[in-house]
């Protein structure tokens, strides 16, 4: 197995090793020298000097593969991609913005396949998420088998499955990038009220103190609604007890198919208002892949898509004009005065006027007309 990978990347060429936030950047001669290196040759001196410095991982004597696994050059320019497995979950959160938890996606070998497309195309970080992806009766042979390629993998859970021997073994074996927890409440009342799941509370600690313990690098996602507004300073002292990066998400969205249901879990107090949207690299150097391997520009825009099954590749270079013309402002957006200091993306627009959400939930006009 692999304890280090040299990879091109958005124009560079880097060498990262899984579990850890170090890493560096080589220029093109000395990746063409590992490309064209045998793999039974021993790591050259100046690898065995990075690699000792960076992680102190001793390479000297080793042959090159299996301890460093080398990555092609597609040529393609995307580093990054998100996977949702499936759509089904053990919770069922008010505020999701899946909507209908589908328990429904590919088989093992059409997965391979689009992992195989996924490393052709460049993705180097892919992100492993759900519904609930360690709920997934395959979610131990997919990530192993995205590791055994050669990508930096994060997971986004809620923890509830993370202390399962079979799931913990794996991950410390083969150490991701990242594993991300949602909180969704600091004590058992507010958190199985919110995931609507007796328990849930109970399996979050247990996942939480288990990866903790066994040295996984965690970080936690804060979900601030109505339901556990209160409990706020609760849950950011939950991530200074473990010494984990707390993100906080605040603003509830409609769901990917434009429903409303999710809206009223919004705390009112904690509307963030969002920085202006001045583009994105959606579809030019990242995308997501639904649980059925149809590729879109992001996890809100997903419609055109690419059914990477069919047209591998090959397809994703139809990405990039797609998602110039999602995000062109469209509608009653068209010609607006304050498209300088708007912050929303066109397509979570579109998400907004399905759900018949109220203007000012996701533009600034309301705003306008009080100061006049």
């Amino acid at each position: 197995m692999h304890e280090l990978i040299v990879s091109p990347y958005m124009g560079r060429f880097v060498m990262v090793k899984p579990g850890r936030k170090e890493g560096g950047t080589m220029p093109a001669y000395l990746y063409r020298e590992l490309a064209e290196t045998a793999p039974t040759s021993p790591c050259p001196d100046w690898l065995v000097k990075a690699a000792r410095q960076a992680w102190h991982t001793e390479l000297e004597g080793r042959p090159l593969a299996p301890a460093v696994l080398v990555r092609d050059d597609p040529g393609l320019g995307y580093g990054r991609a998100s996977w949702e497995l499936n759509l089904g979950c053990n919770y069922d959160c008010e505020h999701c913005y899946l909507g209908i938890k589908d328990f429904a996606g590919l088989e093992l070998p059409e997965r391979v396949r689009v992992l195989h497309t996924l490393r052709d195309a460049g993705v180097l970080w892919l992100q492993l998420t759900g519904g609930e992806p360690m709920v997934d009766r395959l979610f131990t042979e997919t990530y192993a088998a995205a590791y055994d390629l050669g990508m930096m993998l994060t997971v986004l859970s809620n923890g509830s499955r993370l202390f399962l021997p079979k799931v913990l073994d794996l991950l410390t074996e083969r150490r991701p990038d990242r594993v991300t927890l949602s909180v969704y409440g600091a004590t058992e009342e507010s958190y199985d009220g919110l995931t609507r799941r007796k328990g849930a509370y109970r399996l979050f600690k247990k996942g939480l103190d288990a990866g903790h313990e066994a040295g996984l690098p965690l970080s936690l996602s804060m979900i601030v609604t109505r339901h556990n507004a209160h409990e706020v300073p609760m849950m950011r002292h939950i991530a200074e007890r473990i010494g984990a990066p707390m993100e906080e998400y605040t603003n509830m969205v409609p769901t990917i198919y434009g429903g409303d249901e999710t809206l009223p879990t919004q705390s009112a107090e904690h509307l963030r208002r969002r920085k202006p949207f001045t583009g994105c690299n959606a579809g030019h150097t990242f995308f997501h892949v639904n649980p059925f391997g149809r590729a879109s520009i992001c996890k809100v825009g997903r419609d055109p898509a690419v059914d990477l099954l069919a047209e591998g590749v090959e397809g994703l270079s139809r990405l990039g004009a797609i998602a110039d013309s999602l995000l062109l402002r469209q509608g009653g957006c068209t010609g607006c005065g304050l498209q300088g200091t708007c912050g929303t993306c066109m397509p979570l627009v579109q998400l907004y006027r399905k759900a018949e959400a109220p203007l000012a939930t996701y533009c600034q006009h309301r705003e306008k007309e009080e100061s006049v």
